[in-house]
């Protein structure tokens, strides 16, 4: 039986109601590789990166790592053709060491240091996003140092405010990402950066936000952007040909969320340019788009064993399982909320309604609240909770001092590691001991 909504694409019931993805039971993979464990789809998150590029085409597609950095994430976007956004070091070591070229790399943040610049400067990244009047001296310095020419967008932000949660708006103009249009401070940068030598602006980028659904702020991003690059060639004579317009496309965390499809979705923003464009008479930019959690957040269910079931009469049915917010912050930090599912039996019991809850020394430990599960749900039950590829193992901690959780990737009935399980040696392994 197909699972529905935000399940990965080969996720199946068995006819004992245990869960398969990639033709992997999870009770098999619990057994093996013990739990919390991430399971990645790689049909899954290979699929959706191929219909980005068919939704987008002549686009280049670029995978904001930030969503899920792990050499094994990074190396099967790369092999399906997509740029990859690094937001630090970290991310762009991670990059490199997966063997990455770096001229597929983009580097963007907020607070880039000269240390990280210089770095992506020796390895030759693609292109850098200047966030700051400070990084533009930043990079200018180190640039002229190393006598090279250096190919920057301009990060701007537009004004435009895409209704999502305040944590994850970031084209509003109050945000601490890029210049902001309203105030003058994109104008006042690229006349700065037009008088410096060894720094080539060679397009902009705006990004407005995450998990948006519908396509109406895309389409305000792509021609308050558009409009920006015509009076640029009006004031200053100067051509911008590059374009990155962002990622931020919602996915379906439960049956109540209707993302839009990637057609759609590319269509409205390739006939908003086109159409921009031929208005202006700009010639059309190279356009970049940069889907991160649309790419793989739905590839991955997180496994839990349930430990505790404990039911307080006219309140709450309380389950604990093993893992919780070091593994998945979204639902404290956002109030998000994730499908969650019996997965290794079935069950014909009468649903109820139960909060799932981690094993922190935490009352903002939620997994889910109000999960309708069967009401029989017992102590060594293993639950499943759907689309947490994205931000998860990237915002993971060792609150509490527990170990990060392992990844598996599955396909065909084979199963790769992708992280091993942290251990308690490696949990105290930054510790200096005082006696």
């Amino acid at each position: 039986m197909t699972m529905p909504g935000p399940w990965p694409y080969t996720a199946t019931r068995s006819d004992v109601g245990v869960l398969t993805v990639g033709g992997v039971a999870v009770t098999d993979l619990a057994a093996e590789y013990g739990t919390p464990l991430w399971v990645v789809d790689e049909e899954d998150l290979r699929e959706r990166c191929r219909r980005y590029r068919e939704g987008f085409p002549g686009v280049d597609v670029t995978y904001a790592s930030k969503a899920w950095c792990t050499m094994g994430v990074l190396q099967i976007v790369d092999e399906e053709g997509l740029l990859i956004d690094v937001a630090s070091e970290g991310e762009m070591h991670t990059a490199l060491v997966a063997g990455v070229p770096a001229d597929r790399l983009i580097l963007h943040g907020n607070n880039k240091s000269e240390h990280e610049l210089d770095r992506a400067l020796e390895a030759g990244v693609l292109r850098i996003v200047v966030d700051s009047f400070d990084e533009l001296e930043r990079l200018e310095r180190l640039a002229a140092a190393r006598d090279v020419v250096v190919p920057i967008w301009l990060r701007i932000t537009p004004g435009i405010d895409a209704h999502t949660h305040e944590y994850v708006r970031t084209g509003h103009d109050d945000a601490k990402f890029g210049f902001t249009l309203s105030l003058g401070l994109a104008d006042e940068a690229f006349a700065r950066a037009l008088e410096l030598d060894h720094l080539d602006v060679v397009g902009i980028h705006a990004h407005i936000g995450s998990q948006i659904f519908g396509t109406d702020p895309f389409i305000a991003n792509a021609e308050v952007t558009l409009d920006l690059l015509a009076r640029w060639r009006e004031q200053h004579g100067v051509v911008l040909d590059e374009l990155n317009l962002g990622g931020g496309m919602g996915i379906r965390y439960t049956h109540e969320d209707h993302p839009v499809e990637v057609a759609r979705y590319g269509k409205a923003v390739l006939e908003t340019v086109a159409e921009r464009c031929e208005a202006l008479d700009y010639p059309q930019p190279r356009l970049i788009v940069e889907p991160g959690r649309a790419i793989v957040g739905p590839s991955t269910v997180t496994l839990y064993e349930v430990g505790t079931v404990k039911p307080l009469p006219g309140l709450t049915t309380w389950v604990s399982i093993d893992g919780g917010m070091s593994d998945n912050i979204r639902p404290a930090l956002y109030d998000a909320e994730h499908e969650v599912a019996l997965v290794s039996r079935e069950s014909d019991a009468e649903p109820r309604a139960v909060t799932v809850v981690g094993k922190h020394c935490e009352s903002g430990d939620l997994v889910r609240e109000h999960a309708p599960l069967p009401s029989d749900l017992a102590v060594g039950d293993l639950l499943a909770v759907a689309a947490t590829g994205a931000y998860t193992s990237s915002m993971a901690s060792n609150y509490n001092r527990l170990p990060r959780p392992a990844a598996v990737l599955v396909r065909d009935g084979q199963v790769r590691p992708l992280l091993r399980r942290e251990t308690l040696d490696d949990v105290v392994r930054r510790d200096v001991s005082l006696r």
